[in-house]
């Protein structure tokens, strides 16, 4: 029999939460803003390369994801961090929520803080007024405090996740209408080419695409709250979100590379502003992946929120204003980190290198080593060797990782080769 545990955000309970809507919620929480920087990383790899590097990461994530959802069936705990200490005690638990807490963060900042370098740029381009013009609706920092206050605050203070699934398939349809305009573009460009009779070489180099399917905060609340809820199901939605997002991604990045080939910029919509920037359906796909990208946050802070509860509240039940409180807390903070200090952005991609590959790879691993009984799966058998390999591979990606973050900063060039 499964054992449950005491804490409200840990325990197993009736979930409402459809199949689709799950399904919806997990795609939103995978994509992320890096979707606009894999043109450019297929220009760096070549198209055969990026494929395998997409594919060997979605069946990773999907390897992942079943080890949580492993150990989760083992002692019945739907929570990250009570796995942690299901695992380690308090240190366990701690270095799980520290890491969501840490990982949720920064992919907030960096979502917001694409809201307040891009939003001014699309309402000037729609409006047609010089930017330098004082309006203080072209001030990005005005702008990025009335999307978290209007649009993202609204959205967080729900009871459950599950109740965002609307948004997040909304959000999902403006990723497609990005994804669908690139192909126009790309047949248009094509037809073009062929009247002039030139076709571009691509180029072949090898960077590293190691998190592009970073949703494991997102896996346990998500299960928490599905309808009739079992492992073989939450498998199989996470299975499909990551086959929706493996597709979009491949060819978001496909149709900008092969209309651009080496002139694709880190962020492909710079690209393609850079033919016209008035240009109405161009400003309306910047506009859907600025929805896209900002119906992401309320996903992505109910773990952080959970995560605090976990650490500071553990043996709490459910309280509206510690709820309400939290959120406003967190939103706060990052309205001022990404207003006064975007420079301390850079501090993230070090963060993200060391927490990603935690939440990834090292503590599924390590938390399904630790709490699966030796005496159904002995230390030596089949799947904990398998479990400690992977661990070991999350070893190697964030050496890895922070090794390029360091070469980056050090020859003062970047790369856009992230999922978030």
């Amino acid at each position: 029999m499964t054992k449950q545990i005491s804490s409200s955000f840990g325990r197993p309970n009736k979930g409402k939460t459809s199949f689709g809507m799950s399904v919806f919620n997990l795609g939103n929480a995978i994509m992320g803003s890096g979707i606009l920087g894999l043109a450019y990383a297929m220009a760096n790899t070549g198209i055969l390369l990026f494929l395998f590097l997409l594919t060997a990461v979605a069946g990773l994530s999907c390897y992942s994801i079943h080890l949580l959802l492993k150990s989760s069936g083992v002692v019945g705990i739907r929570s990250y961090e009570q796995l942690g200490f299901r695992a380690f005690g308090i240190t366990g638990k701690m270095a799980a929520g520290i890491a969501i807490t840490l990982q949720n963060i920064g992919a907030m900042s960096s979502y917001l803080y694409i809201v307040k370098s891009e939003f001014p740029l699309v309402l000037q381009a729609f409006l047609k007024t010089d930017i330098s013009s004082g309006e203080w609706y072209l001030n990005g920092n005005y702008l990025v405090v009335l999307v978290s206050l209007f649009v993202i605050l609204p959205l967080a203070l729900m009871k459950q996740l599950g109740y965002l699934g609307y948004t997040s398939g909304f959000s999902l349809s403006c990723m497609v209408f990005f994804l669908s305009h690139i192909f126009v573009f790309i047949i248009t460009y094509f037809t073009e080419c062929i009247k002039k009779g030139t076709v571009p070489q691509t180029a072949y180099t090898i960077p590293i695409l190691a998190f592009a399917f970073v949703c494991h905060p997102e896996v346990l609340p998500i299960y928490t709250e599905l309808r009739n809820p079992t492992q073989r199901k939450m498998q199989h939605i996470s299975n499909i979100s990551i086959l929706i997002m493996y597709t979009m991604y491949f060819l978001a990045a496909l149709f900008g590379y092969l209309t651009f080939y080496t002139n694709v910029e880190a962020e492909l919509l710079h690209t393609y502003s850079r033919i016209d920037p008035y240009d109405t359906l161009i400003l309306c796909v910047r506009l859907a992946v600025l929805t896209a990208v900002t119906l992401t946050v309320p996903i992505v802070l109910f773990p952080v929120r959970r995560a605090i509860q976990e650490m500071m509240f553990p043996n709490k039940t459910f309280n509206w204003i510690r709820h309400v409180a939290i959120a406003v807390i967190l939103l706060t903070f990052i309205n001022m980190l990404v207003i006064f200090a975007p420079n301390i952005l850079g501090i993230f991609g070090i963060i993200g290198a060391t927490s990603a590959p935690c939440l990834i790879f090292i503590f599924p691993a390590v938390f399904y080593i630790r709490i699966v009984p030796k005496d159904k799966e002995p230390m030596r058998s089949t799947p904990k060797i398998f479990a400690a390999c992977f661990a070991g591979l999350g070893m190697l990606f964030m050496i890895m990782s922070l090794s390029f973050i360091i070469i980056d900063w050090t020859t003062g060039s970047s790369s856009a080769l992230g999922g978030h």
